[in-house]
């Protein structure tokens, strides 16, 4: 570790503090570490980690504004916007904590009739070590949706947050460590791409990767070579529905927060939206009314931060450049209105569905917008990207409908963003998007192996599994078998 790595604020480029860059040596001691933690931590049993989780989630709620301001200051999001990542946090610390016993516990399996003399039990355990890389767009509710649910579900976890915010993922530990002073159960690595592929050849049993399609391949080709697990979170591009019913104020208002809210830094932000043809002019004149107010920048009053990774404003004027060439229209923005680190809202009509602007994930504060004839075609083309994160459908009547045909891990109806804050529900996505699951059940048993035991209740007077089977007794159990799965089934009506 002789080198190291130095967080900033992207808003006003002042130092905050410095970090080591973990090398694979450094890396692997913590992990060893984990290993004992591990063991300790899966034999205080499920009650006493409940009450530690629970404790933790306490002192998050009482420090909530100190965090809160490291987050401000690392990440660059306004401070009430890091209070509301912070509190999404807690209620999944909550769920978590309360729901594992629960979910993971040992239940019995009804058995079939070739094995009626055996009872059959389902549990899940804990893998060990859960290695989590971290993003820096929501520094603590992302990376927090793995922890929690590893930790409560018995593993150890190393961390590794962003190298742009490893001091919000410090405090993350520091403060578990005060609630679990005994044994490193959750430790920190920090560095660039090198500590997280140092991390992914550590002999972990799980990692938790959150991030862009393009590095999670990396992640999972360097996870191939040990066969290490992985569940990959990625990017999205994701589509709001607007059909003729809807509520045309809400629809504005949430496609505004949708696209614009973290300066669009968001995986499930929202960078499309389809608009039925006969509301589409009454929607963006909503839209663009709500969305020339909003101002970035870092003092208390501006809608959005600034970008927090300098390079991704490269990437936004490519892709509204891209746009712009093949025939959309500006409505609000300009190129020049993305610099640095501020960028302002840009909403493009007409972008060719072809375009970088509807193809490609932007990771900043755009919207594309387009006339459809109906919904139908609104779900053909949100459907036609190769990503499959989340998304939004707003109408009166179709709502429902509408989203469980949207190619997607998760849909909002008349709302966005709403499934991530509901502890009990999965989140995750397919294609391009990743695959694997965080949060509610599933993610709890993301972080365990399922275990199968059958035991024997009795001799059966018909043995099968043996050289000693007599022809009688298979001849039997046909017969019975014929009677019970066999029958016609009866026509209804």
């Amino acid at each position: 570790m002789t080198s190291v790595l130095t967080t900033y604020d992207p808003a006003t480029e002042q130092a905050i503090e410095v970090f080591p860059v973990h090398d694979a040596a450094s890396v692997a001691e913590v992990v060893d570490r984990a290993r004992v933690a591990a063991r300790w931590w899966e034999d205080i049993g499920a009650e006493e980690r409940r009450a530690r989780l629970l404790a933790w989630k306490g002192v998050v709620v009482r420090r909530l504004d100190e965090l809160a301001q490291l987050v401000h200051r690392e990440n660059g999001k306004p401070l009430a916007d890091a209070q509301l990542e912070i509190l999404a946090c807690v209620d999944h610390m909550d769920w978590a904590a309360r729901n594992a016993a629960r979910v993971l516990r040992r239940r019995h399996v009804r058995r079939s009739l070739l094995m009626i003399n055996q009872a059959a039990t389902l549990e899940y355990l804990p893998l060990g070590v859960i290695g989590v890389i971290g993003p820096w767009n929501f520094p603590v509710f992302t990376p927090m949706g793995s922890i929690v649910y590893a930790l409560a579900a018995g593993n150890a976890v190393v961390f590794k947050p962003s190298e742009l915010t490893p001091a919000v993922g410090s405090w993350l530990v520091r403060t578990f460590g005060e609630v679990v002073p005994e044994q490193p159960v959750l430790q920190l690595v920090t560095g660039d791409g090198s500590t997280g592929t140092a991390l992914c050849r550590s002999g972990v049993d799980k990692i938790a990767f959150t991030g862009s399609t393009a590095t999670a391949k990396t992640v999972m080709a360097t996870c191939a070579e040990t066969l290490t697990p992985v569940l990959l979170e990625c990017g999205g591009k994701d589509a709001l529905i607007v059909d003729a019913d809807a509520d045309l104020d809400a629809a504005a208002d949430q496609a505004a927060w949708g696209a614009f809210a973290n300066a669009g830094q968001a995986c499930i932000g929202i960078e499309r939206a389809y608009v039925h043809q006969s509301v589409y002019d009454a929607f963006v004149e909503r839209l663009l009314a709500r969305v020339t107010a909003l101002r970035p920048g870092s003092d208390p009053q501006a809608a959005y931060g600034p970008l927090t990774l300098a390079r991704q404003a490269s990437v936004v004027r490519e892709h509204v450049a891209d746009a712009l060439g093949r025939g959309g229209r500006l409505r609000i923005g300009s190129l020049e209105g993305v610099r640095d680190r501020l960028a302002g809202p840009i909403v493009i009509e007409d972008a060719p569905e072809d375009c970088l602007a509807v193809t490609d994930e932007t990771f900043g504060p755009t919207l594309t917008i387009t006339r459809v004839r109906d919904a139908e075609e609104a779900v053909d083309r949100a459907n036609a990207s190769r990503y499959g994160l989340g998304g939004a459908v707003f109408s009166r009547t179709r709502g429902v409908e509408l989203a469980r045909r949207m190619r997607s891990g998760m849909t909002a109806v008349n709302s966005v963003w709403s499934f991530a804050f509901v502890p009990g529900l999965p989140f995750g996505g397919v294609g391009d998007s990743g695959f694997g699951r965080v949060h509610g059940e599933d993610g709890l048993r993301e972080f365990t192996r399922p275990k199968a035991i059958t035991r024997q209740l009795f001799s059966v007077p018909v043995p099968l599994t043996t050289f000693d089977r007599k022809p009688e007794h298979l001849a039997l159990v046909l017969k019975a078998t014929t009677l019970l799965h066999g029958r016609r089934p009866r026509r209804r009506g």
